[in-house]
């Protein structure tokens, strides 16, 4: 009976020698991997190869392996691509045609105002540039100084939209021509400097204004127009010197402190053309400062006309 027993487990021990699988050696075929030590030394030596020459990558087995390949990107990668693209202080692109903010928009030539020109908070300075017209403006410009330019006219879209603006300065420059419409939209205009131009005709001014300057033109007998500054209630300073007027342009403003006309050619003047002829005992405390020298008028012919003046004018008496 022993031996029945060992006879069986025998079978059983064979059959599972028979049955279990066979061990073969793994080939990477890679003469890498059969590199002795020594070769190691040679084979990983920089010391002779130029800095230029020296490439980085891996090595890899060249087996039967699959190589795994990254997925293709889905398209939102694009879309995030073109949304990083650089933006100005202001949000907008340097590829957009219109260039706001800091810089202010395009002139002509394509170029910012602000690079052009000196802007510093809402006052923009472009003077002594030889510009021959009045650059395109930041939305929120309040102060323009564009003085000893070459400026000829003035159109009626140059200050257009430039709600703030409250001060213009265009001395010096060889401005002949203003459109009927460049000024007179302009809300919150408070001082207009035209002086040392060859301007002929004022076009309609906004009664905003408190203080004018158009000396040094050649304004004559229809250069203003009829009671151009009767309803600028808050007037104060109003200098036409050195032009070809032959009249005081009335009426004018009760609140005006200074009007200079001298060396124009004024020939006359009438009683009231400062005070009230029917109200004897009219004042006019604020016109203190009336210049009238250099015109050929004889002030001591007309004395009625000072009476309720604080000052007399200034002018010749003889």
């Amino acid at each position: 009976m022993k031996m029945l027993a060992r006879l069986i487990l025998g079978l059983v021990i064979f059959d599972a020698a028979v049955t279990a699988p066979t061990l073969e050696p793994i080939n990477y075929d890679s003469e890498t991997y059969d590199a002795t030590l020594e070769d190691l030394d040679n084979l990983y030596n920089y010391e002779n190869i130029p800095i230029g020459q020296i490439e980085i990558a891996t090595v890899m087995p060249s087996g039967n392996r699959e190589l795994l390949t990254p997925p293709p990107q889905p398209e939102e990668a694009e879309e995030e691509e073109e949304e990083s693209t650089p933006r100005l202080i202001d949000g907008s692109s340097p590829q957009e045609p219109e260039f706001t903010g800091v810089l202010g928009p395009h002139t002509n030539e394509d170029f910012p105002t602000c690079l052009l020109c000196t802007c510093i908070s809402t006052t923009v300075y472009c003077d002594d540039h030889e510009l021959d017209a009045i650059p395109p403006l930041p939305k929120n410009t309040a102060y323009f100084y564009s003085r000893f330019n070459r400026i000829k006219k003035i159109n009626k879209n140059d200050f257009a939209s430039l709600d703030d603006l409250r001060r213009i300065d265009l001395t010096s420059n060889l401005i002949s021509e203003i459109d009927e419409d460049a000024f007179r939209k302009l809300p919150h205009l408070r001082e207009l400097v035209l002086r040392d131009n060859k301007i002929r005709q004022l076009p309609e001014l906004p009664n905003t204004l408190t203080f004018i300057d158009i000396s040094n033109n050649r304004l004559g007998r229809k250069g203003i127009k009829q009671e151009a500054f009767k309803d600028m209630y808050d007037l104060h300073h109003l200098y036409l010197t050195d032009n070809n007027l032959d009249h005081i342009p009335l009426p004018l403003p009760e609140n005006l402190r200074a009007l200079h006309l001298q060396n124009n050619n004024i020939l006359e003047m009438h009683e009231d053309t400062f005070c009230n002829v029917k109200n004897l005992t009219y004042i006019r405390k604020a016109l203190e400062d009336i210049r009238l020298d250099g015109n050929p008028i004889n002030l001591s012919k007309t004395p009625q006309a000072y009476m309720c003046l604080p000052r007399l004018p200034i002018g010749s008496l003889v």
